[in-house]
């Protein structure tokens, strides 16, 4: 009998899991499922982001220092900035047309609002804060906050992941520039360093079916009530499609034009990945995932996939431009203020400048979500209509983000002419094995 594969074992834990977070709201039992169930998807995501770093490291340096020379690695970085860009672009003009087009808004009665408002602002209020000290640390400050005074220091949190990066690529050029001979001992070291925390990303998916169980269980107990669901259905459904027109339709489209990738393959060789991320809701913690599935199950060669897709998880947020654009609107409706058209050529701007700061975790959105209100006048208030239903929607902008990254790694390696056939490893056949050991 065929194993089961092991996107249908996430999907499972996925079923299972809303599952038995139902019957556990419906019975009572929050607290056993938030006791008992909770810490094991913590427990998960914690594992995801302890070899996130690491992974960084190790596959950064060895991608830049496998470049062999400082004109590839320009190439290479100029395309992958440029393409990060254009796709952040693509996804705020997207979310403000479906938010002008379909009114969320307007949906949105005084009596709702106002629970919305009393039940969320202390929440909102504590993101507004972090906003706010952001917003005032002057143009230049995220330039200052790219390099490290300490690499440890940055090393030992997820959150400054571009001060990690920048580092990497300087040791990497560093690495480059030095006598083949010297710098050979240390790449060996990488290179064998790297293997070690592939295998650890094997051993830690091994338990992914068990991590999003426990993940979605706890989420579906920890949920508001329907009643303020429903009164934001409108604002969900038009993040929803515009998430889904990325997902489905425009990064298979630039895949298939690019790099003549089939859809069919493009999903079965991302679609691990995506499940990881729709449970963690982090670029940063999918980022291990991700990085497997496209250079041994996508074709994409390691010296693009570990160059690219570190970068994308820190700085290209395309489900997350989405999301500040039609949240944006909606709020600026909820409140009866009119946008100009000045104002969402400002949301444009702003949200992909917040995008490419926003950190690699779940509901850092939010925090630039602030800012981006902030620059056309909304109140910032507003962030609390939206709080409510912002996590199952994190879930998804996650699988957005993801997906670009994934996307854009198959485009720079077509146009350097990396993309081959993929060197997949018999995962399954190493997760059985595994599995019979235990």
């Amino acid at each position: 009998m065929k194993k089961m594969a092991l996107h249908w074992k996430i999907l499972l834990g996925m079923f299972l899991g809303i599952l038995v977070g139902l019957l556990a709201s419906g019975f009572g039992a929050k607290e056993l499922v938030i006791d008992w169930i909770k810490p094991f998807g913590t427990i998960f995501i914690n594992l995801l982001k302890l070899i996130a770093i690491p992974l960084i490291i190790a596959s950064l340096i060895k991608g830049v220092s496998d470049l062999k020379d400082i004109s590839k690695l320009s190439r290479m970085g100029g395309r992958t900035i440029l393409i990060y860009l254009t796709t952040t672009i693509v996804a705020v003009l997207l979310g403000l047309l479906l938010g002008n087009l379909i009114k969320p808004g307007t949906s949105i009665n005084e009596q709702t609002r106002q629970e919305l408002l009393d039940g969320y602002s202390t929440d909102a209020s504590g993101k507004i804060e972090m906003a706010m000290a952001q917003k005032d640390q002057g143009p230049l400050q995220p330039l200052v906050d790219l390099v490290p005074g300490n690499i440890f220091s940055a090393m030992s949190d997820n959150t400054n992941m571009l001060q990690v990066i920048f580092f990497v690529i300087f040791f990497g050029i560093g690495l480059i520039l030095i006598d083949p001979k010297k710098a050979k001992p240390v790449t060996d070291f990488i290179d064998g360093l790297n293997e070690v925390i592939l295998k650890m990303i094997d051993m830690i998916m091994l338990g992914a079916p068990y991590g999003v169980f426990a993940l979605l269980a706890a989420l579906i107990v920890e949920s508001p009530s329907w009643d303020l669901f429903k009164a934001l259905l409108w604002y969900s459904v038009t993040v929803l499609l515009g998430l889904i027109i990325l997902i489905l339709v425009f990064y298979p489209l630039l895949a298939k034009t690019f790099a003549g990738y089939k859809y069919t393959k493009f999903f079965e060789g991302i679609a691990p990945a995506q499940l990881v991320a729709f449970s963690t809701s982090s670029s940063a913690a999918t980022l291990p995932v991700t990085m497997e599935r496209v250079h041994e199950h996508m074709g994409v060669d390691e010296e693009v996939s570990s160059f690219v897709l570190p970068i994308g998880a820190t700085v290209n947020m395309d489900g997350t431009s989405l999301y500040q654009g039609v949240a944006a609107v909606f709020i600026a409706q909820a409140f009866g203020i009119d946008l100009s058209l000045g104002a969402q050529l400002s949301i444009v701007l702003t949200a992909t400048l917040a995008s490419i700061g926003s950190a690699a975790v779940p509901s850092a959105g939010m925090i630039m979500l602030v800012i981006v209100l902030g620059a056309v006048g909304v109140p910032e208030a507003g962030l609390a209509l939206i709080f409510a239903v912002d996590r199952p929607l994190d879930m998804v902008r996650t699988i957005t983000n993801v997906t670009g990254d994934a996307t854009v790694s198959i485009i720079v390696a077509k146009s350097l002419g990396l993309l081959g056939k993929p060197h997949v490893r018999e995962l399954d056949d190493y997760y059985e094995k595994e599995s019979v050991a235990t």
